[in-house]
């Protein structure tokens, strides 16, 4: 059964957003006008999110889709986030008000999924249930050639009346097999290690063996009776699981650069294909350039100065390091640090000229002066 939560809500939120002028507006405006890559057909997290839909285990699961905006009483106190977990941090996670943020894990779909009508009805007869989710979702993130702060996840989640037993956590390792051997192959070789979320227990990630490394491809567990208690549901038990789509995809054709699966570049576009080992299109030079400033620290935060990067330099940011960070009161005065990064300006489809790249730099100095009253050293 294919199931689409409403989304009056989530519009109704986003209409504050007309009126607004501030950067972090139109970041959100931005990031939500941007494709769903696993319902995009001609792109790999398609592929991917096809492939887990066919494994023998999820037959016959229901596919949910929800809202991109959720409150945080949903997304993080029904899920056991501890109240100074990381993530609702608003360096991490995107708030568009003081209630309701962009969903940063898919797990979420286990409120709307136990609140929909049919659901219920299935669930007052005592039956089975089993659903499948997937699509964008958002955090706050450095700048490299593996990590974006818009990425896709999956997830799954089986239950059943306690009055059919038990289930063990090796029925979970028995999906999560299936699901390799279908995205993977059936030869690859994996292992499980112990691990921990903040909604299942036990927890555990599973890894396999690509390239003579043991890689993280996806974490579950077995839903906490609190957890499922909180989003209104007593007397069921099962198992749980959810990965990054592009985690997948980037270990699967040997991905150089995360950017790839945004790419419109039909050179590129043709070789993203599981099982296919991407092979360099053409390689464009970097181009290097620092930014050195002083800011208070009260009003900084690296992972927003990340966002201001990515306004300004767009996808051109291949990646971006601190390379140095110190306090001096007496040189700079109370309250304020010294920070420089390098950042690493590539293009993945034409080599950029230094004029272009030092106007793009002149342009983040200037916003880095504008928005945080910075001093350029």
């Amino acid at each position: 059964m294919e199931i689409n939560i409403n989304t009056d809500a989530q519009e109704a939120i986003l209409k504050t957003l007309e009126d607004r002028t501030d950067p972090e507006a139109f970041r959100i405006k931005r990031y939500l006008e941007m494709k769903d890559l696993s319902r995009t057909v001609e792109s790999p997290l398609f592929e991917i999110a096809e492939k887990v839909k066919q494994v023998p285990a999820l037959s016959g699961f229901d596919i949910i889709t929800i809202p991109e905006v959720i409150s945080t009483e949903i997304l993080f106190d029904l899920f056991d986030f501890a109240p100074d977990h990381v993530a609702r941090s608003k360096s991490d996670t995107y708030y568009i008000d003081e209630q309701n943020v962009l969903r940063t894990h898919d797990t979420v779909f286990w409120y709307y999924y136990l609140n929909d009508p049919e659901v219920q009805n299935r669930i007052a007869n005592g039956q089975t249930l089993g659903a499948l989710c997937h699509g964008k979702v958002y955090r706050k993130d450095e700048i490299d050639r593996k990590h974006m702060n818009i990425f896709h996840q999956m997830g799954g989640w089986y239950l059943q009346p306690d009055s059919m037993g038990i289930m063990p956590i090796e029925s979970l390792k028995e999906v999560l097999r299936e699901i390799v051997e279908h995205v993977f192959g059936k030869d690859t070789e994996y292992r499980f290690l112990d691990d921990t979320f903040p909604y299942t227990d036990p927890s555990l990630q599973i890894e396999v063996m690509i390239n003579g490394q043991w890689l993280e491809i996806m974490g579950g567990g077995m839903p906490k009776k609190s957890v499922l208690k909180k989003l209104g549901l007593e007397g069921y038990n099962g198992w749980a699981f959810g990965f990054g789509l592009e985690r997948l995809a980037i270990i699967g054709m040997e991905l150089p650069d995360i950017r790839l699966l945004w790419s419109e570049d039909e050179r590129v576009q043709k070789q993203l294909k599981l099982g296919q080992k991407y092979k360099e299109v053409s390689k464009f030079p970097p181009v290097i350039r620092d930014i050195s400033f002083i800011v208070d620290t009260a009003s900084f935060s690296p992972n927003d100065y990340f966002d201001l990067v990515r306004d300004v330099i767009g996808d051109m940011a291949e990646e971006m390091a601190l390379i140095d960070e110190y306090e001096n009161a007496e040189k700079f005065g109370a309250g304020k640090k010294s920070y420089a990064y390098r950042i690493t300006y590539r293009s993945l489809d034409r080599t950029l000229t230094d004029t272009e790249v030092n106007e793009l730099h002149k342009k983040l100095e200037q916003e880095t002066m504008r928005l945080y009253n910075a001093t350029i050293r």
